[in-house]
Formats: structure tokens, sequence, C-alpha cells
């Protein structure tokens, strides 16, 4: 029987590069074997496409390129039959990575062009949520290539106020977050920003518990119940997802809320993911007021982690489903999106 060649797509240019490294292994190390045969193909941080062929170890330890050989991307589509990429942030999860897909006519698991590029943009993303009357915090956009960062302190302060995050409008894991409590820090928080993007997003702080909702689906959604991410530190930042040894954050699966409350956290989810036009896989955030008790959608991740201590796995594990069934059903929702959009009617 012939096994599909699935095409494990890992590294990428933006600073998420070591997190899709670590994403990619657990991945790998998970794929059934027996159905599929793996290729890996890592892309450097110079943007090289390279085919490893090497121990798996040495991806996850980011020693994997001397293992490895160079590689056009016309070759890709002679390598395999099915692409999934686990690349974080731009150039990997905002659409950049799946019209190039699109374009070689590979099925690949996950969102389209559309619903990776609006999700991994955090304004628009508001912008669209806001519009289907989502439940979103107070937030502001700027563009620092043509406001001054003055300018931008002043006009946060008076619309946003202290605290507050200051957040890359293109980037995840927490990177180029910083949370401002005045405006001598505010103006330091937009300079860090303006590091991984020019245009930055500043929102209102919310005293809250963090909640994230996997979802898995094409035109029909299902979603997991909520889980809680217990934290220790001041927020959730790339350091305790990935790095943090002692007293590192805790992730509980399912989250210990009212059952009207997983209800309607679940229900949010499947409204947002249909509206952002998602497909194949997502991972759905929110926030909880701790004082007040409000619901409130903060982002949809087309690609989340997916590490050993990632939301996303264990989010599915608490519901009785592998973490090998979890690629399986990925790979399937792929195929089933690539063949739905490629047999439609095109002529009159």
């Amino acid at each position: 029987m012939y096994k599909k060649r699935i095409g494990i797509i890992f590294g990428g240019r933006s600073g998420e590069h070591q997190v899709s490294l670590k994403s990619a292994f657990a991945v790998a190390k998970h794929l059934d074997s027996d159905k599929f045969v793996p290729v890996y193909i890592g892309i450097t941080k110079n943007g090289e496409w390279r085919l490893f062929q090497g121990e798996l170890l040495l991806i996850k330890e980011d020693r994997w390129i001397t293992s490895s050989e160079a590689v056009s991307e016309a070759d890709i589509k002679e390598l395999i039959d099915f692409a999934l990429p686990i690349l974080h942030g731009p150039y990997g999860e905002d659409g950049k990575i799946q019209g190039f897909f699109e374009t070689l006519d590979i099925p690949y698991g996950g969102c389209g062009v559309l619903a990776s590029a609006l999700c991994m943009d955090k304004l628009i993303f508001k912008d669209i949520m806001k519009k289907n009357n989502l439940p979103v915090c107070r937030y502001k956009g700027f563009d620092v290539g043509t406001e001054e960062i003055k300018s931008i302190s002043d006009s946060a302060e008076g619309e946003i106020g202290f605290p507050c995050f200051v957040k890359p409008a293109n980037m995840g894991s927490s990177i180029g977050i910083t949370k401002a409590g005045d405006k001598e820090s505010l103006k330091e928080a937009v300079r860090n920003a303006s590091l991984y993007d020019r245009r930055i997003i500043i929102e209102e702080y919310i005293p809250c518990r963090e909640l994230e909702v996997g979802v898995l689906g094409n035109s029909l959604a299902v979603t997991t119940p909520a889980g809680e991410i217990i934290n220790h530190d001041d927020f959730y930042d790339y350091n305790a997802k990935y790095e943090k040894q002692d007293s590192p954050a805790v992730l509980k699966t399912p989250a210990q809320i009212s059952d009207e409350e997983q209800k309607k956290i679940q229900h949010l989810a499947v409204r947002a993911y249909r509206a952002a036009d998602c497909s194949g896989f997502a991972r759905v955030d929110f926030f909880k007021d701790r004082n007040r008790g409000n619901i409130y959608l903060n982002e949809i991740n087309t690609i989340p982690g997916f590490t050993e201590k990632s939301m996303f796995p264990l989010l599915w594990q608490s519901c009785g489903v592998r973490f090998h069934e979890m690629i399986e059903r990925i790979i399937k929702l792929g195929y089933e999106r690539h063949y739905t959009e490629n047999n439609r009617k095109t002529e009159l």
C-alpha cells in the first residue's frame, strides 16, 4: 500500500524559529509511520530550504543543518504529497507559506491563506471580531513608521490607560509583548514591539484567567473544553511557555469553570473560527475577568505550539484524542479542504 509522504516543514525566518523546532520534533515523533512517510524539510533563518535526513533529536537541539542538503522550492512538489507546516509566526503562520503550497497545488494542513493572514495580524483580527459582535477588550492600533512614539504614548494613555499591553501586530509566542505601567515604560514597550513589526497594538490590561480551546474541523468544527493557564508570573510570556524550569506555568485541562461558562466559551470559539474562515485546526484563546467575570476573545493561533507541554495537544489528549490521532485528523482535514477547493465550478 502506498503511504503518503508527509512533509513536516519546520524552522523559518521568524523570531519563533526555535519554537518551531521544538514543535516539529514532537509532531515528527508522533507521526504514525505505519500510515505515512515523514519527509523533514527545514527552513533556515535566512530562508534557505533544506532536506533533513538525520536523527530527529537534532531538530529539537537546532543541530539539524549539518545533516541536511539544500533543495529548491521547485523540488518540494517532487518530494512530498502533503505539507504539514509547523512554522510559527511571520513567513509561516501568516498565509505566505500557505499561498506557496496553493500555487504548487500541494494539499496542506491547517488554515488557508486568508484565515492565516487575518489571525496572524492582531489588529485586523480584533477589527473583524468586533464587527462580528464577538467580545474583545479595548485596543488601539498604531503605525510606528508614521507616528512618533510620544504621540503614540499620549494617545494610548488617554484612550487605553495604565497598565496596558503593547504587542507587535504580527508575532506569536508572546514575543515582543511588554506590560507598561506608566508613560515611560509605555514608550520603551513601543520601541520593543517595533523591533518586530512597524504596526503595533496596545490593549487594556485585564486581571484575568487565561483560557484556551482547541478546535478541529472545516465547515463543521468541534472543540475541546477550555483549558486554563495558571501562571505565576505577570503574564504568560515566551519564557514561561518554552524555557522556564522553576515554577513553570501549569496547564489545567479542563479549566475549573462552570458548565455554563464552558458552553459559552466553546460557542464563542466556533463563532470566531468561522468568522475568520479557519479550517483544519486552531487554538482559540480567551480572557476571563477575575473581577467582573466577563469573557473576552483574545486571539486565534492557526499553528499553535505542538511541543510536549503545549496546550493544544494537551487539550485534545484530555478528550481522549492521542497525539498521533490528532495529527491524522489534521491531515485528513487538509485533504478534505484541498479536494473541496479544487472541485468547484470554474467555467460558465
